[in-house]
């Protein structure tokens, strides 16, 4: 039945992101296939990293598949062994039943994926302005024939002003604090009207866009200096807090996927399947 699960949850997870559209550089979909099979389908757990504490947490939680947004397996690997806490964690899971999958760039990319939830709690309203997507130095609508793109582009009907954007920024994401630069020549209270987005660590994609703010989860120094010398503002909220938030939504599309019939055949006994966001899983450090 774990089998039957992983097979299910796979198909589900190309519909909902498909793997196509991840970056060149990414490596994604099913990463760790274990040959353990158990009696029942057991759970679905997300997360965005496969720590040793979700590791726990999925075992207390029988799941048999873990669907972590980052990539358990990034590069090549020449042995696996315990003495690296990463690859003790892939073991276990390899042992314990426990399969793994990772979407990555392409949850980024998809319409509707986490580019765009972002995207969309920067705006009062689906009225507020525009998005559009944001691929090299091209533009286009976040509609139409294409699937996704690396980035989006929010231009607002009305400039607001940066405490206001910030304000919003915190709110979307439940966090006090987020790092801000501002341009040589500017300050706190300069209004703006254009926000280039990129999930995660996106200077090496924002910089150069024609855009007000530069809003991701982080930027190497360099990059910084590079932007607000640019005339930029700078929005950095930490990594992984620009796609934590959006796994609950993941949750619930992958859970409808799972228990769906009346679109297209969907495998059997996946209606007890339980999709369950990780409550271990959170921000590898803390601003004391």
């Amino acid at each position: 039945m774990s089998r039957t699960l992983l097979k299910s949850v796979c198909k589900a997870m190309e519909r909902i992101a498909p793997l196509r559209l991840a970056e060149k550089w990414d490596n994604v979909g099913l990463l760790l296939e274990s040959p353990i099979e158990k009696q029942k389908p057991g759970n679905v757990l997300l997360t965005i990293d496969l720590t040793s504490a979700v590791l726990a947490e999925a075992l207390t939680q029988d799941a048999s598949v873990i669907v972590s947004y980052h990539p358990t397996i990034f590069s090549g690997l020449k042995s696996m062994t315990l003495s690296n806490p990463l690859q003790k964690s892939l073991l276990s899971c390899a042992a314990q039943g426990i399969s793994v999958y990772s979407p990555h760039t392409s949850l980024d990319s998809v319409w509707g994926g986490i580019n765009d939830w972002l995207a969309e709690g920067l705006m009062k309203g689906k009225d507020d302005g525009q998005i559009r997507a944001l691929v090299g130095e091209k533009l286009s609508p976040a509609t139409g024939e294409s699937e996704g793109a690396e980035g989006r582009l929010i231009t607002l009907n009305e400039p607001i002003g940066m405490d206001v954007l910030e304000k919003r920024i915190k709110s979307h994401l439940n966090l006090s604090k987020i790092q801000v630069g501002y341009p040589a020549d500017g300050c706190s209270s300069s209004t703006v009207r254009s926000i280039a987005i990129c999930a995660g660590s996106g200077g090496s994609m924002l910089l150069g866009k024609e855009a007000d703010v530069y809003f991701t989860g982080e930027m190497s120094h360099h990059e910084v200096l590079a932007a607000v010398a640019a005339g930029k503002h700078v929005i950095l909220c930490g990594h992984t807090n620009t796609e934590r938030g959006y796994l609950p939504i993941l949750a619930a599309k992958l859970q409808a996927e799972l228990r769906a019939t009346n679109s297209e055949p969907r495998d059997h006994g996946m209606e007890e399947v339980r999709v369950i966001v990780s409550q271990k899983d959170k921000h590898p450090l803390e601003i004391v």
